[in-house]
């Protein structure tokens, strides 16, 4: 085995699970999902690994919309969905399968 730490990562495999059955999803969508199912995480690690996800090629963005208002930061946001990439290996975690027929 080689020096340094796995690349593999439990919270980044279970977010390829939410999107092999979402399909498509925010980074905010896929953490509403994720604290229902799995441990307690926070937003902010759901997006480091989004972020190292694109790197590793696990996820890709699939289209980012720009979407008016008013927020507190300013009259606009970009919103930016993801899909699995090329690298992903979804295993079909049941229990996301089932969380989200009960869901619809």
């Amino acid at each position: 085995m080689g020096r340094g730490r796995p690349i593999g990562s439990g919270i980044r495999q279970n977010m390829i699970e939410i999107l092999y059955f979402l399909g498509e999803g925010s980074g905010y969508d896929i953490f509403k999902v994720y604290r229902e199912i799995y441990p307690k995480i926070t937003l902010r690690s759901i997006y480091y690994h989004l972020k190292k996800g694109l790197i590793l090629e696990e996820f890709k963005v699939k289209e980012i919309k720009k979407v008016s208002g008013n927020f507190s930061w300013g009259n606009s946001v970009e919103k930016k969905y993801y899909e699995l990439g090329k690298n992903a290996k979804p295993s079909a975690d049941v229990r996301v399968k089932e969380f989200l027929d009960k869901r619809k």
